[in-house]
């Protein structure tokens, strides 16, 4: 039962979001929203870290390693992890490679086995993940953050778990829970002593940006309104991920997403991409390259002690005219006997991403391909329909909101598309 009174699990279907707010519940404000969401790339950022240092410890380069009489425990030499991280395709080349490295620097995730470069240079020195030497620090928002991944792996390895799919003004969320439903999960698992410290906890989890209002318009209440895990803990990552800091902006403030184009020739000149539309007409689409979107200047200040500047380059827009001869609507596409056939794709996105743009809305249609991208060996083509996404129907979604589910999403992407029979 919902700790606010008169409001029921059960009538949720029936009440409006407002209806279970009570005096007092603020939104969130902007400076909330930005902070939880640098936060939250942080985090992202750890994960990330951790995943590869157990990959790496995996593949034996982390080991100790002796240097002018001194041996230097659990370290890595830099030159033969760019090469490590080319050859399994998370860097599509040294330079990518060493900004990543750079990235793990800059958030206190690795650092020169002496401390005498601040800096990764793609070189024969040695460095080590803190977490492997101790040196790593445990703030306070490190505490948060190991505090929301201990829940969520608890709460995904019971049976009946709170956590479940759910569909909010027709869109459907992954890892949801009631408000109160975590509330009394909390304390009936003794993770707290009473709702009071349940709602403060739950609270700096969306402050630190690891759960999330579906909408993300309301802060943390002991209410009957939807939340979700924002971080998928196990989800593997990409590590060129952690190149596009601002990923949590909306899309259509971002010109940058799983489905820009990869560049044909990566030379730093050269921002165009090719288009192949079904008439084998090539089209040169201005863009930006998915790894480039934010600003590489880092630094070295402690882990979460102060806020990044986030540096936002001006908006390109990716070939911004529909490639569509005429608007089609989700009752054309599905009526009997309708000239299009539907097809099951398999892509397996690259480093660099998937290889295709989509558009529109209602349905969403695909707008360009790159052909030398996974998506156009799947089978991938200009003026198809986006009909599912990983066995989720979407042809009532607009692109911003299918980009969301494929960017939190596996590597491997299964989508069904509907093709106009020729």
């Amino acid at each position: 039962m919902c700790g606010v009174p008169g409001c029921s699990l059960l009538s949720r279907e029936h009440l409006p979001i407002a209806a279970c707010l009570q005096p007092g519940m603020e939104s969130l404000s902007t400076s909330l929203k930005k902070k939880a969401t640098e936060q939250h790339y942080r985090a992202e950022v750890m994960i990330a870290g951790e995943q590869l240092r157990l990959r790496l410890h995996d593949g034996k380069l982390i080991k100790d390693r002796r240097y002018h009489l001194r041996t230097y425990p659990n370290c890595f030499v830099a030159k033969e992890l760019t090469d490590w991280l080319i050859g399994h395709k998370e860097a599509p080349d040294r330079e990518t490679g060493i900004r990543l490295m750079q990235k793990l620097m800059d958030h206190y995730i690795i650092h020169h086995v002496c401390d005498e470069h601040s800096d990764y240079k793609d070189a024969k020195l040695l460095y080590r993940f803190r977490k492997d030497d101790g040196t790593f620090p445990l703030s306070k928002d490190v505490k948060v953050f190991m505090r929301g991944q201990s829940l969520y792996e608890k709460l995904v390895s019971v049976e009946e778990s709170i956590l479940k799919v759910r569909e909010e003004n027709s869109v459907k969320y992954q890892r949801t829970f009631l408000g109160c439903e975590m509330i009394d999960w909390l304390v009936q698992e003794g993770e707290v002593e009473n709702r009071k410290e349940a709602v403060e906890l739950g609270r700096a989890l969306l402050e630190h940006g690891i759960i999330q209002h579906v909408s993300n318009r309301h802060h943390f209440f002991d209410s009957d309104i939807l939340y979700q895990f924002w971080i998928n803990f196990r989800r593997r990552r990409r590590l060129t991920e952690l190149l596009n800091e601002n990923s949590s902006r909306t899309l259509s403030e971002s010109p940058d997403s799983p489905f820009c184009l990869r560049k044909l020739n990566p030379d730093p000149g050269n921002t165009s991409f090719l288009s192949v539309q079904t008439n084998k007409e090539i089209k040169i689409v201005s863009a930006v390259r998915r790894s480039s979107i934010t600003s590489l200047a880092g630094n070295s200040n402690p882990y979460f002690s102060t806020t990044p500047t986030l540096v936002f380059p001006p908006v390109a827009e990716c070939n911004p005219k529909s490639v569509l001869k005429r608007p089609v609507t989700n009752e054309e596409l599905l009526s009997p006997g309708a000239p299009y056939i539907k097809k099951t794709l398999t892509i397996v996105g690259d480093a660099v991403g998937w290889g295709f743009v989509v558009r529109g809305g209602r349905p969403c249609h695909i707008q360009a391909v790159d052909p030398g991208g996974p998506a156009a060996a799947a089978g991938m083509k200009v003026c198809q329909f986006v009909f599912s996404v990983n066995g989720m129907y979407v042809l009532h979604l607009d692109y911003q909101t299918i980009s969301s589910l494929i960017m939190t999403g596996p590597r491997t992407l299964v989508m069904e598309v509907m093709e106009a029979v020729e």
